[in-house]
């Protein structure tokens, strides 16, 4: 354990400003995928609780297939399946970007955790007090209004505590980047047993620190929940 700690905890924590490993690499890609998640899912989760058919029916699909299929499948199409197709490899600028592994994976994890927040966002908007939106209606708003205003921060609050498990498994998703030669926390810790051969304290470790991590996103949450959600306690 000690050995372990001695040689790779740079590796696990330190990022040197060129290229992040480790903790510092995993935190980049969670941050990274629930923010770009987060912002798809804010306008497809309204325009999934639309009337018309044509505006839900395409939102409906995209969280269909990403929801109905395993991330790394997904992964995988998008590190390898994409960069195989003439459109992406004749294009300098497609194709530099899927070259690097690293961006590969924040469009999977990006596009699975956007797939799953949307449904969650919509669940939450269609579960908005009518007298709220009737409310808003009688004073004119419009329909931009109601929602900037009304509708999308009390569904939003109402959310915060599906939303955060979704963050937490995303953070436990993000031991598959290392197929994309991703250096995060698990291809470090893969290395560590390669070079010592003990897997306990290798795997040992990597396990504490996913748990720090989870826990400081658990009790952060909780936080924000008391904030955010008092008005519903009794």
């Amino acid at each position: 354990m000690i050995y372990i700690i001695q040689n790779y905890w740079q590796a696990l924590l330190y990022s040197d400003g060129y290229q992040m490993t480790g903790v510092a690499m995993t935190l980049w890609l969670l941050t990274i995928s629930c923010a770009i998640g987060f912002c798809l899912a804010l306008p497809l989760s309204i325009a999934r609780n639309a009337k018309n058919p044509v505006i839900w029916f395409p939102v409906w699909l995209y969280t269909f297939i990403f929801r109905g299929t395993p991330l790394l499948v997904q992964l995988l199409i998008v590190y390898t399946g994409l960069y195989s197709l003439d459109f992406v490899r004749n294009s300098p600028a497609l194709n530099e970007f899927f070259r690097q592994g690293i961006n590969c994976t924040i469009v999977a994890f990006a596009l699975n955790t956007g797939a799953y927040t949307t449904e969650i966002f919509a669940g939450s908007i269609r579960e908005t007090n009518f007298g709220e939106v009737d409310a808003a209606r009688s004073f004119g708003m419009s329909q931009f209004t109601l929602y900037r205003r009304i509708i999308l921060p009390s569904a939003l609050r109402r959310a915060l505590p599906v939303y955060s498990n979704e963050v937490i498994l995303m953070l436990h998703s993000t031991t598959l980047a290392f197929t994309a030669t991703v250096p995060d926390l698990l291809k470090v810790t893969k290395d560590a047993y390669s070079a010592t051969y003990d897997p306990f304290d290798a795997f040992g470790l990597a396990a504490l620190l996913y748990l720090c991590i989870s826990f400081t996103l658990i009790f952060a949450f909780r936080k924000a929940e008391q904030h955010f959600l008092a008005f519903l306690k009794p």
